[in-house]
């Protein structure tokens, strides 16, 4: 590769940690975050190398998704920088779409990640400048240490799944339990009583597929929860709201949003869907919880498809009882309790990462620390605050590299003037 440079290690030493220069950034991530960082590089003219502990392409896609998942936002939001999806893709592109795009461009801008590449540490040394970052390779568990001057940190906000200590679950309870990135389809749970711990998109949409497939979901609905319609007149209720908040204050936009909610979802209380005091966009941008969008588990809810029931006080052999007093019988458990970032386990840095793996600034500060430190796809704004941190990362970066190879190229000319007038 033309942009690494090995310093130092012998290939007859077996327990050697060979070191790599690497003339420009390390990016840790090759999901689109990351992707959409090595592309802007590229465009930039700057060198890059992308670390992914995985053996592809955004493998929480590929590996940690359900067969039903489609984009929830319209595809002009979602796409990144530089190339848009295809014309003849559908407004809300399958998961399938969704990862040709993504393994397309990353062809398109020649982006090939060391794969199997897991960082166990990252640190800053003060009398050098540079960053030290310590791998070990998944697949043949040798150790690489890359030094670089710029660190990108792309791992995102769902890199480790959540899974919560509920009483007898682990212990007591004889059914299958598994996380929703191990959730691929309703079939196999066809006629099965299934309890799903968790009512966000993810939670709606797995109790939405195995009614779908005639099982018996249960959704657990501990605290609040926005329930939205994905579209309003056809149009995408997220683009709405964004066009709203360039003309009107965010309390009235969220009053806007829940009276045409209530309109075409009716009210959900009754069925055990109680909303926050606080308003659907407030709460995104003050918490960062995004509000559940609906593409049709409220129609299963009010059917009664998906029964709603209140918090878990403890599992037992094949039951659950709940913190009202009510028993169900089980077969399995879907935890549709989300993820988090792994970055406090790995990063040696406490300037811009907070102790819950998040930049300590707001949008739109997340993207850079100091000392060639960057945070990309960190903006809990999807895809589109990913990529708008691509931007911004490849253009500082870029403004720097230009600079000091503007900067050599005149001393190599002036070096090379001397040496022909010594001569």
């Amino acid at each position: 590769m033309e942009n690494m440079f090995r310093l130092m290690g012998s290939e007859d030493s077996s327990d050697r940690r060979r070191c790599i220069w690497v003339n420009g950034p390390v990016i840790v991530g090759a999901g689109p975050s990351g992707l959409a960082t090595a592309a802007c590089l590229r465009e930039q003219g700057v060198p890059f190398v992308v670390l992914e502990r995985a053996e592809c392409i955004a493998s929480l896609w590929q590996k940690r998704t359900y067969d039903r998942l489609k984009l929830h936002l319209p595809k002009k939001v979602c796409q990144l920088p530089k190339m848009p999806f295809p014309e003849n893709y559908p407004e809300y592109p399958t998961k399938r779409q969704f990862i040709d795009y993504l393994e397309s461009y990353a062809t398109r801008f020649e982006i090939t990640p060391q794969f199997n590449e897991c960082v166990q540490s990252a640190r800053y040394e003060e009398t050098s400048g540079l960053w030290r970052i310590k791998t070990t390779s998944s697949s043949s568990g040798s150790e690489m240490e890359y030094i670089c001057r710029w660190l990108v940190v792309a791992t995102g906000e769902n890199a480790e799944r959540v899974v919560p200590e509920i009483d007898g679950l682990t212990t007591e309870f004889n059914g299958e339990v598994i996380h929703s990135c191990e959730y691929k389809s309703g079939e196999k749970y066809r006629g099965k009583s299934v309890l799903v711990v968790g009512c966000g998109n993810s939670g709606m949409e797995v109790s939405l597929d195995l009614a779908n497939h005639n099982a018996n979901p249960s959704m657990v609905v501990r605290s609040s929860v926005h329930v939205l319609p994905r579209e309003i007149f056809g149009k995408s209720i997220f683009v709405i709201s964004m066009m709203l908040m360039k003309w009107l204050p965010l309390w009235i936009v969220d009053k806007l949003l829940l009276i045409l909610s209530w309109l075409i979802l009716g009210n959900l209380t009754k069925y055990g869907l109680k909303r926050p005091e606080m308003g659907p966009m407030e709460l995104k941008m003050v918490t960062g919880k995004t509000p559940v969008l609906n593409i049709g588990a409220v129609e299963k809810i009010k059917s009664g498809d998906v029964e709603i029931v209140p918090g878990i006080k403890r599992f037992s052999r094949g039951h659950v009882e709940l913190v009202n007093g009510q028993r169900l019988d089980l077969d399995a458990v879907v935890l549709a309790t989300g993820y988090r970032s792994n970055v406090p386990s790995w990063l040696q840095e406490n300037d811009l990462f907070s102790k819950n793996g998040f930049p300590k600034s707001p949008f739109p500060n997340a993207w850079k620390g100091k000392s060639g430190l960057y945070a990309a796809g960190f903006t809990r704004k999807g895809l589109a605050g990913a990529s708008a941190d691509a931007v911004n990362i490849a253009q500082d970066i870029g403004n720097v590299w230009r600079e000091e190879t503007k900067r050599q190229r005149m001393r190599t000319r002036v070096g090379h003037r001397r040496c022909i007038s010594v001569a």
